[in-house]
């Protein structure tokens, strides 16, 4: 019966009754569609002795069309469906399509059943071991993850368009933190802890009062990212560390000429704003007078901040945040305070790392990133070069600090002076393993104050697998660029659809972020929303697995082909100019991050390979390749791995990393860290760092750097971890690593010998 046909039979009573709208389980409201309600009636008919009835299946759907209510639920239709079935002459139908209904309502449980079963019995697998920073096996990271995994399904049913939660579905794109987007927080922070320090803050119970003493500086810093912790999803971190706890070192020396005044009860007030060229403990052996008074008074300053940045570490590794599972996801940046006091927390800071922590194990937080600049502490004659020459020694041994590059052309401000001292206002700081924020449309060019809103992340894999099958290059690479020009339009949206919705927030929700530590704030009342000022952060466009896709266009990737980089470069420059456009449409601040795929980075894998089957150098691994780097099994030379991937930095404004592995122990050859460094400033990268063998015996802590270790020489223990890096930040134990990136890792090359050799073409 033929849809015209049927309008003339049916009476203007049945027009009102006739069935518009659908309710969906998710509440979403949908046009009826018939063809879906013949599809269940068919799949039930053929799973009979006698097969496919068709008039049998019009009546009953002309039926269920109209003789229902304008607006019904889906449940409320398959009960019509059933009913009529059972009046009908096919009652064997009836039976296998309740039995398929029930099975389907079955399965949908049991899908829920089933990860929260793994949640339950602490199961190592791609939900638990979403994030290797958390421990999903104690309780309060169990509530984290039952509340993650119902969250996501709230967000895709009631948050997203219909759009966006097609791309997610296909595997086309990836919305980082989405079981955090109900509740409209940002992602991170770069805290004026200024504000802090000389202020004081509040963050919903108790006040804390300003700082006048280093030791005190140092807890409020970690409180301060602490509490951001939680009012955040992402990560927390302080700009200008060494500028922010310089006054502090100060004020403690003061204190400590005080004490003496009082033990001598002698007048040294002159002595309080002394100038010291450093702070150096000394013998006071020989000295007299107040040569010796001032000698005495160093060592005890130099003694605190020793202490107290220690605490700071130690605190920063122990404090747990989020429901008391998760250590902060802290950075600090430091380098170019040149002051004595700045010297001074940056000197005992990297000898507290140096140290380590507890039984001497390396610090996994914070990310500790050096600043370096030309003129302040690169080059020999530079006031701090002897403070970078002491980095370079503890990143040989400890891994951080990692190395951001202030004389890249893009990372400079036309504002910063030598002699200003406040020009770390202008210094561009890194946060966690990567993110990027300098660039302002809507503000001052600065990284204080600011943070990323939220980003997304496009499977440019698929989109390049899809093209496949075109013969032709050069249709095949304009083809896949249409599918990426829509994923783009899609995922632009995408997160202007979701900095909608976290506009809506009121400042009372971020009762330390919204009060003391994002720029502008501090003039909302807190029954404002948050939409005047959170403009001033990024929304960011990742991509992955760039290698992957130029393999799926061109058969080689960038780390082996001129070509292949020269598309690359191409594909990159699309997204950024991409982006460029849709700040001026949004009236945001768009950049393109070089995502730091680690969930992510076996999650499109695993989905695509089961779409398209395994496709040499696509999907025959377990994950994709980090952004835009040379893939990790790629043998190469460190400078052949920095000159392919430093284009790429320059359009990844929104955040980059650029690291190689060295083989062997690095500790007693810090030289091999300076090439690495020099590599970076020549090539005009941003930000970067080295990997070397780090191991750990988890019974006592002890470390050593040899590859082959499987008995701890200290207490004979043979649980022996091996410390690494995962997408830019260290985990202390790869038991918490996820499928994907346990494959990446042990596919992992070096490129430089511990010697400093690099390999092929040095």
């Amino acid at each position: 019966m033929t849809k015209i046909y049927k309008k003339f039979l049916i009476t203007l009573n049945d027009i009102k009754t006739m069935i518009q709208t659908v309710v969906k389980r998710d509440g979403r409201i949908v046009g009826f569609n018939e063809q879906k309600v013949m599809a269940a009636i068919r799949k039930a008919m053929i799973h009979t002795d006698k097969g496919e009835d068709e008039h049998l299946l019009q009546l009953i759907t002309d039926r269920i069309y109209t003789r229902g209510k304008s607006q019904m639920t889906v449940e409320d239709i398959q009960d019509a469906v059933e009913l009529e079935l059972m009046k009908s002459s096919r009652k064997d139908v009836a039976q296998k399509y309740i039995a398929y209904r029930n099975q389907r309502s079955i399965a949908r449980k049991a899908k829920t059943r089933e990860v929260f079963l793994d949640i339950v019995n602490i199961k190592s697998n791609d939900v638990t071991r979403e994030n290797a920073n958390m421990n999903a096996d104690t309780p309060a990271g169990m509530m984290m993850k039952f509340a993650s995994e119902t969250t996501k399904p709230f967000v895709d049913d009631y948050l997203l368009s219909e759009e966006s939660r097609d791309a997610v579905e296909h595997n086309y794109l990836h919305i980082h933190d989405k079981d955090y987007y109900p509740t409209k927080s940002l992602t991170c922070c770069q805290h004026p802890l200024d504000n802090i320090l000389h202020r004081g803050f509040m963050a919903g119970h108790g006040e804390s009062r300003p700082a006048k003493r280093i030791e005190t500086a140092s807890v409020l810093a970690c409180i301060s990212m602490e509490c951001a912790q939680n009012e955040m999803h992402g990560g927390q971190a302080i700009p200008a560390f060494d500028f922010y706890l310089a006054p502090f070192v100060r004020l403690s020396f003061i204190e400590e000429i005080k004490s003496l005044e009082d033990l001598y009860g002698a007048d040294y007030h002159h002595l309080y704003e002394l100038p010291l060229i450093d702070y150096l403990k000394k013998p006071l052996d020989g000295l007299q007078g107040e040569e010796r008074i001032l000698q005495h008074a160093v060592n005890k300053t130099v003694g605190r901040v020793h202490q107290a940045m220690e605490a700071f570490i130690h605190n920063m590794n122990t404090i747990h945040s989020r429901g008391g599972n998760q250590v902060v996801f802290s950075s600090i940046n430091y380098g170019t305070d040149t002051s004595a006091e700045g010297r001074c927390v940056m000197r005992e800071l990297l000898l507290s790392t140096y140290e380590g922590v507890g039984n001497g194990e390396t610090a996994i937080f914070p990310i500790q990133i050096w600043k370096k600049k030309r003129g302040v502490n690169y080059l020999p004659d530079d006031p701090n070069y002897d403070l970078y020459q002491l980095a370079c020694k503890v990143t040989a041994r400890r891994f951080f600090p990692n190395f951001l590059n202030l004389d890249t052309t893009y990372n400079q401000s036309d504002e910063w002076k030598a002699d200003d001292p406040k020009r770390y206002l202008h210094e561009v700081a890194t946060m966690g393993c990567r993110t990027r924020v300098f660039e302002n449309r809507f503000g001052k060019k600065t990284s204080i104050g600011r943070g990323n809103l939220s980003f997304s992340t496009i499977n440019i894999v698929r989109l390049a697998i899809e093209c496949m099958d075109i013969e032709d290059q050069e249709a095949r690479i304009a083809a896949f660029f249409a599918k990426l020009d829509n994923m783009l339009e899609v995922t632009a949206k995408q997160l202007d659809d979701r900095f909608q919705f976290q506009k809506t927030a009121f400042v009372k929700q971020f009762p330390l972020l919204m009060r003391s530590l994002w720029i502008g704030a501090d003039k909302l009342k807190p029954e404002d929303t948050i939409e005047s000022v959170i403009n001033q952060g990024t929304l960011g466009i990742g991509f992955i697995g760039l290698a992957e896709c130029l393999v799926a266009l061109t058969g080689k990737h960038h780390g082996e082909s001129e070509e292949s980089q020269r598309l690359g470069l191409r594909i990159i420059t699309y997204f950024r100019d991409r982006a460029n456009e849709f700040s001026e449409r949004y009236h945001h601040n768009y950049s393109v991050l070089a995502t730091p795929a680690e969930g992510l980075a076996g999650k499109f894998t695993k989905k695509d390979r089961k779409d398209f089957g395994i496709l040499p150098g696509i999907t025959d691994r377990d994950y994709y390749t980090n952004s835009n780097h040379v893939p990790v099994y790629y043998k190469c030379s460190a400078r052949h791995k920095a000159e392919i991937e430093a284009p790429y930095h320059d359009l990844t404004r929104g955040g980059h990393i650029f690291y190689v592995e060295i083989d062997g122990d690095a500790t007693h050859n810090p030289q091999v860290i300076m090439s690495v460094v020099d590599m970076m400033d020549r090539l005009n990268m941003g930000y970067g760092s080295v990997n070397h063998n780090r191991n750990r015996c988890m019974d006592c802590g002890y470390e050593n750097a040899d590859p082959k270790l499987e008995v701890c020489p200290k207490c004979g223990g043979k649980h022996i971890d091996k410390l690494q890096r995962i997408t830019g930040y260290l985990v202390g134990t790869t038991e918490r690593w996820n499928h994907g990136k346990l494959s990446e890792l042990n596919d992992r090359v070096t490129h430089i010998h511990g010697t400093g050799k690099l390999f092929a073409d040095e």
